[in-house]
């Protein structure tokens, strides 16, 4: 047996009297008899968090109560939503579900404000599974909170097709489960999301707020557990958040003491508390089956505008309800199954499967409507804010619904970029300041690089607290933090304002790969990745920063478009495509060392070839009997070699994915199947070639430190090292 939990209830580092406190017991008469006996204050800790509260009155008392009692059937009902699902399944994760039950009813039934019947409001809270795969805990609340995720679905958890995958997943082709804010993905990334909703709700509050009527003041609220604090990029964004003193975010710590292979001592034993203490949070300890005190908690966090995230440790029992495997890391997955009908039957369910009573509908009929009032009096604010500033709303309307003008129209907007060589991250420099003209929730951060990769925005303002920062600001200085930096701008992404991106050397991009992935797989077109350096180009720093095998890394992920420009106007279309597509993330890959312009092709042909992935940057000037592809820095190497090759068609491919999406007859109008003696270039690994050329001269192993262009020609990435490979070609 688990011993007595020793708990402290804190806010800050003063901690009040240690509380004794033995596993609770799960009947509702049990609870609402010690609210009772308690004379409901006796449950409060809200003196030691400096919360006011009047005397009740014993109706005010009763109502008390009859709430409370339907918090703690709503959490037990829940918990049986989750094993009968998980049962049927033959697959999950229970522990979760079970163990945090109370944290779910309080969040649903009384402290977040959202309205079921539109999911898209913009002045929701938010709530983030960081925890993913107790995803059970999400459909069974989902469902009772009165969404659209009928119970067939919660019946159909992991099925195919179904509204209720293993992980919840953000709305998108496969899935569109209603509340899924996010798809989070591998453990701790939740966090990081939540902290990127967070700069989104304040970025929002500061453009669009105004002294008069207020429509953006919602809280972002995440679930997470050991594995999530275990892992780096919860600590990396937990240091962003505080220091930008983004105190509209709540993170729930779910402390069952459990990981998968052992209890969590076997591997840490480190005081969480005093770690976020020392970040700059506001913390509590609290013991997270205790409903009144959970709530209290909560609304304390809420309450508290003092410019730093609320960090909430839920001291839990893992899997609570199922005597055979809670408190054990056999709770964690499906190893309760074969014990549920004796849980549900313990916490007083009755035999029928899938049961909600009709207490517990009839409690959130009133949850909504309380919600809903909370809904309208904001609809009627909108209006009238919407009345007195109608240009601000049509560009919070316009950056809501994604609207932007065509990238046909957006790259005849843009200026020509002029013929000098040039590093495509200067062009960049340039580029990202006419999309900020055109696309004004266009936003973009560094991870401490904005002088190397050239994504500052100028007049932009920077985002954040202190020094020349405000919550207004469009350049966000995400510090060394790359990994965190992805996982927020998908979090930017998922609050579903501003459209962001984030740069780094390329080389580094691999610190950030899980949150690319994710990206992708969420079909996130909100956000774009600036990655420079893209090359052994870059020279003296060496083959640790010499990218050779990373961008065919990158385009190895489905869904994610990769452009790797070859002059300013391939790199016009290339920003262009990144804020104009709608359906998933774009990475810019881009060069340290100048460039040669391809200046005997217009402006504005290249700019549309490069919309189309690959086109025909030089064409033949006698019959056709070589193909030469190239891409990035490598298109200036094809153009020269194909000087003096009459019947030689070079074809820049900036983008192989935007390439495959084009039809076939226009891909048969780039490289016609008529002529197969074809040679690609690029300064990386060789293999993504081969499926457009017989003969490849790439770069398949490590470089070295040298100048760039010693690297470059030392390794044959020369037009004229091209010209002899070509010669070898029957």
């Amino acid at each position: 047996m688990r011993p007595p939990l020793l708990l402290t209830i804190s806010r800050k580092a003063n901690l009040t009297k240690p509380l004794l406190l033995n596993k609770m017991k799960f009947s509702t008469l049990a609870v609402a008899g010690a609210v009772l006996a308690a004379g409901v204050e006796g449950f409060s800790t809200a003196r030691s968090f400096g919360v006011r509260q009047s005397p009740l009155k014993m109706a005010d008392a009763a109502t008390e109560v009859d709430k409370m009692a339907a918090l703690a059937t709503a959490a037990n009902e829940a918990r049986g939503l989750a094993m009968d699902s998980i049962a049927a399944a033959h697959s999950g994760h229970m522990g979760l579900p079970l163990g945090c039950a109370e944290v779910g009813s309080v969040l649903y039934g009384s402290q977040m404000q959202y309205n079921p019947k539109d999911t898209q409001w913009l002045n929701r809270d938010r709530f983030i599974l960081s925890a993913g795969h107790g995803s059970m805990f999400l459909y069974s609340w989902l469902n009772l909170a009165g969404f659209d995720l009928p119970m067939e679905e919660v019946k159909n958890f992991r099925q195919h097709h179904s509204q209720t995958p293993g992980h919840p997943e953000f709305p998108n082709s496969e899935h569109n489960t209603p509340g899924i804010e996010c798809t989070t993905g591998p453990l701790g990334a939740g966090v990081a999301n939540a902290v990127g909703f967070a700069i989104s709700e304040k970025m929002a509050a500061a453009r669009y707020n105004t002294d008069d009527h207020k429509i953006f003041d919602h809280h972002i609220f995440a679930l997470a557990g050991d594995g999530c604090f275990q892992e780096g990029v919860s600590a990396e964004s937990a240091t962003f958040a505080a220091h930008e003193k983004l105190d509209n975010l709540i993170i729930l710590y779910d402390s069952n003491e459990v990981t998968l292979d052992k209890m969590a001592e076997y591997t840490q034993s480190e005081d969480i508390m005093k770690r976020y203490d020392a970040y700059g949070w506001e913390t509590y300890e609290i013991d997270g089956h205790d409903l009144a005190v959970v709530e209290e908690t909560i609304a304390a966090a809420k309450a508290s505008n003092n410019g730093k995230p609320k960090f909430i440790k839920c001291n839990t029992i893992i899997g609570k309800g199922m005597e055979e495997t809670e408190g054990t890391n056999a709770a964690h997955g499906e190893a309760g199954v074969p014990y549920v009908d004796k849980a549900r039957a313990n916490i007083g369910l009755p035999e029928e499967k899938w049961f909600v009573s009709e207490g517990t509908r009839s409690f959130f009929d009133g949850v909504q409507e309380k919600n809903g009032k909370i809904y309208d009096d904001w609809q009627a604010t909108y209006a009238a804010w919407k009345e007195a500033n109608a240009d601000l709303a049509k560009e919070l309307e316009d950056a809501v619904a994604d609207n932007v003008m065509p990238a046909s129209d957006m790259i005849a907007a843009i200026p020509e970029m002029g013929g000098d060589a040039e590093a495509t991250r200067v062009s960049g420099f340039k580029i990202i300041q006419e999309i900020s003209k055109l696309v004004p929730n266009y936003v973009s951060g560094s991870a401490d690089l904005h002088g190397s990769t050239r994504n500052y925005i100028n007049d932009g303002g920077n985002f954040g607290s202190g020094f020349d920062k405000t919550y207004a600001g469009k350049n966000l200085y995400f510090g060394i933090r790359e990994h965190a930096m992805g996982a927020m701008l998908n979090g930017i992404a998922y609050h579903g304002i501003f459209k962001a991106s984030g740069s780094t050397f390329l080389v580094f991009v691999d610190y950030m790969r899980p949150t690319l992935r994710v990206a992708s797989l969420a079909e996130l077109g909100r956000v774009s990745y600036i990655l420079t350096h893209d090359s052994i180009g870059v020279g003296e720093d060496g083959p640790t920063h010499q990218p050779v095998e990373t961008v065919s890394g990158l385009r190895v992920i489905p869904n994610l478009d990769v452009y790797r420009p070859a002059d300013a106007e391939e790199t016009v279309a290339a920003y262009v495509s990144s804020v104009t597509r709608s359906d998933g993330p774009t990475a810019l890959i881009l060069s340290r060392q100048n460039l040669n312009q391809n200046t005997d092709m217009p402006a504005m042909e290249r700019r549309e070839g490069s919309l189309k992935g690959a086109y025909v940057a030089k064409k033949e000037t006698a019959d056709l009997d070589l193909i030469i592809i190239a891409t990035g820095s490598e298109v200036q190497h094809a153009l020269e070699a194909a000087k003096d090759m009459p019947g030689a068609r070079v074809v820049s491919m900036p983008c192989m994915e935007l390439y495959e999406r084009q039809s076939d007859d226009y891909k048969e109008t780039v490289l016609p199947s008529t002529c197969t003696k074809r040679i690609a270039m690029e300064a990386g690994v060789s293999a993504p070639w081969y499926k457009y050329a017989s003969k490849v001269v790439g770069v398949d192993r490590f470089g070295f430190s040298a100048p760039g262009d010693i690297v470059m020609a030392e390794l044959g990435m020369s037009a004229e090292n091209l010209a002899s490979e070509i010669a070898t070609m029957n």
